[in-house]
């Protein structure tokens, strides 16, 4: 089994995983916000009991994803897609978003009741 040096695997696992974590409490706004209305929107906070398991999947694979992606020993071989600087950059970027998405579905709960 090949094992993939670039990081890309654990920054899919925790962009998904911190999607999933928001699912119930701000998903359901941002529908509304965007115009979609219905009770099956209610049906999204089914997901509650499981966001702080899928907040501990997002970290787990940002710790992960942080090891490959900012090591200062990188090894790489020529012509690898990680000996690329802008895929490095790319990853680089990405990693901060899918990082700032963790933060918000963190955060949000103790943050929305200062909305009402």
């Amino acid at each position: 089994m090949r094992e993939s040096k670039s990081g890309r695997s654990p920054l899919v696992v925790g962009g998904s995983a911190a999607i999933l974590a928001w699912t119930c409490c701000l998903g359901p706004l941002v529908l509304v916000t965007f115009g979609f209305s219905g009770a099956w929107i209610g049906n999204l906070t089914k997901l509650e009991p499981y966001r702080p398991v899928f907040i501990g999947a997002a970290l787990v694979a940002l710790f992960f994803a942080h090891r490959r992606i900012f090591r200062l020993t990188q090894v790489c071989e020529p012509g690898k897609a990680c000996a690329i600087p802008q895929v490095r950059a790319a990853y680089k970027t990405t990693f901060w978003i899918v990082a700032a998405l963790v933060g918000i579905a963190i955060a949000f709960p103790y943050i929305l009741p200062l909305f009402y």
